[in-house]
C-alpha cells in the first residue's frame, strides 16, 4: 500500500517513517508538515492510506478529510483524545494516540490492509454480478432500434445530445447524452474517462496518466475523471 504522513511536528514524521520502514507491504511516498501542500499532492496522486495529525495550523486533519473527494483510508495520529469520536464519524480506520509504540502502529496498518482486501473482493464480486445480468442493450438510432451486445462495445463518444457507440462491427449514433448511455451500461464494466468518452474496461490495451489505448485508438483521460479511473484500474489488477 502507498501511504503519506501529514503532521506539523518533524519528530512525529520521523517516527512514522521509521515504523513504515519496518513493514514490507507499506510504502511511504512522501511526508508533509503543511496540510495545504498535502491536499494539492492528493489531488494529483493516488494514495491508499494517510497517517494524519488532527491539530495542525491552517486546517485541522478532520477538516482536511472532508475536503478530499474519494478520500484514501485514514489513520489519525494525534496527542488529543477528545477528537476520537469525530474521527470515527469520518470512517477512519484507526485512531492512534501519541506517543504510540510500533506494535500499536502495526495493528492499525494491518487493519487498513485487511480493509483494502475486503474492498477489492467486494468490487470483484460486483463486476461478476454485473457481467452476468445484462448481455444486451437496446439503442434507438433514427427510426431503428438496435440490439447491441455489451461485450461488443469498445467505447462511446459523446457530442452534445448525441452519442456514437463504437462496437466491433459498427458505429451507432443515438440521440442520447453520454450520461444517459452510461446509465444503460452495467456498472463496473464501463468507465467514463473524459467529458466526451466512455470506454469498455475489457477492451483497454494500455493506459497512462493522460490517455488510454483501446483497440488501436488513443483516447484522452480528462483531469476530473483521472483519479477514479486509475483507482478502478488498480482494482482490476
Amino acid at each position: 500500500m502507498y501511504c503519506i504522513a501529514i503532521d506539523d511536528e518533524p519528530r512525529a514524521l520521523e517516527i512514522i517513517e521509521k515504523y513504515v520502514g519496518k513493514i514490507d507491504f507499506l510504502n511511504l511516498a512522501t511526508t508533509f508538515r503543511d496540510p495545504i501542500e498535502a491536499i494539492d499532492y492528493l489531488m494529483k496522486h493516488n494514495i491508499d492510506l494517510i497517517f494524519l495529525d488532527i491539530n495542525m495550523p491552517g486546517i485541522f486533519g478532520t477538516e482536511l478529510v472532508k475536503v478530499l473527494k474519494n478520500s484514501p483510508m485514514i489513520i489519525f495520529t494525534t496527542a488529543y483524545s477528545e477528537y476520537a469520536i469525530e474521527s470515527y464519524e469520518l470512517d477512519a480506520v484507526d485512531y492512534l494516540l501519541k506517543p504510540f509504540e510500533f506494535e500499536r502502529f502495526l495493528k492499525s496498518v494491518i487493519k487498513a490492509q485487511e480493509l483494502k482486501k475486503l474492498k477489492h473482493e467486494k468490487s470483484k464480486t460486483q463486476i461478476v454480478k454485473s457481467s452476468s445480468v445484462d448481455t444486451k442493450i437496446l439503442i434507438k438510432s433514427g427510426s431503428e432500434i438496435h440490439q447491441v451486445n455489451i461485450d461488443d462495445i469498445i467505447y462511446i463518444e459523446g457530442l452534445g445530445n448525441y452519442a456514437t457507440i463504437h462496437t466491433n462491427n459498427e458505429k451507432i449514433v443515438t440521440y442520447k447524452s453520454l450520461g444517459d448511455v452510461l446509465d444503460l451500461l452495467p456498472a463496473k464494466l464501463f468507465v467514463r474517462i473524459h467529458k466526451s468518452y466512455i470506454v469498455a474496461i475489457q477492451h483497454i490495451k494500455s493506459y497512462e496518466v493522460h490517455q488510454v489505448k483501446i483497440e488501436g485508438k488513443t483516447l484522452p483521460i480528462g483531469k476530473i475523471y483521472r483519479k477514479e479511473f486509475i483507482e478502478l484500474m488498480k482494482i482490476q489488477n
